[in-house]
């Protein structure tokens, strides 16, 4: 039997860092367009948006996504994404339809190639992952936090400093996309659940929009990278 996958997008109406963002236009097209476009291209028919806004739902079916109208009170500052895939899916369930994989892409990350997440399927089957995000790796980068104007070394020690490709490789969840199952995903209500694992995109795709420096930021990466088509 086929497994059943289906695409659930949170897009709320509200913003504070970029008023409208999910539908801005970005490069020419409405920014929750990329994302329902990029499901789209990796084979998923069925690709819902969660949205309290109205204007965001009729946008998104009227490009051919379907749509759940999600309360007020999963819609504010504090509401996590965890709430909203959950209230979706159990909508769903309503409606008679069980999806045994999810796939939770970020519409404020629209960089992304047309197989991403299709290549990121296959590897969350072969690998038999309960969950998976999207990730960067990072080489030689030296973290360090910050409290109260001091600081301490995360993943290097400052009195040993080691050669650049010495240091140990660090993966960075980068909230491009998530995949999880659904039944375990009920079960633990978090989207790193079971086992799992992650899969790399390209360094360049790691930026996500909240601002509208990010916003113009990630137009030109867009432009570069992707309508360009630029190899890298």
């Amino acid at each position: 039997m086929k497994t059943r996958i289906c695409s659930i997008i949170l897009a709320r109406g509200a913003s504070k860092g970029l008023k409208n963002k999910n539908i801005l236009n970005f490069c020419g097209k409405p920014l929750i367009l990329w994302t329902i476009e990029a499901c789209f291209s990796s084979g998923i028919k069925d690709i819902y948006v969660s949205s309290d806004s109205d204007k965001i739902l009729k946008l998104s079916r009227d490009y051919g996504a379907k749509i759940i109208k999600r309360p007020k009170k999963l819609s504010q500052d504090n509401s996590s994404s965890e709430s909203c895939w959950l209230h979706a899916i159990n909508y769903l369930k309503q409606q008679n339809l069980n999806y045994e994989i999810i796939v939770a892409p970020q519409v404020t990350s629209p960089l992304r190639k047309n197989n991403d997440i299709k290549r990121a399927l296959v590897h969350f089957k072969q690998k038999k992952f309960d969950s998976l995000f999207s990730a960067n790796s990072i080489n030689d980068t030296l973290l360090w936090s910050e409290k109260n104007l001091s600081l301490r070394p995360i993943n290097y020690n400052y009195n040993n400093r080691l050669r650049r490709q010495d240091i140990a490789k660090n993966i960075v969840e980068n909230g491009s996309f998530y995949i999880f199952k659904s039944k375990i995903f009920r079960s633990k209500s978090n989207r790193i659940c079971g086992k799992f694992g992650f899969f790399l995109l390209k360094k360049w795709q790691q930026f996500e929009i909240d601002n509208l420096e990010d916003f113009n930021f990630c137009k030109h990466i867009m432009e570069k990278y992707i309508l360009e088509k630029t190899n890298v």
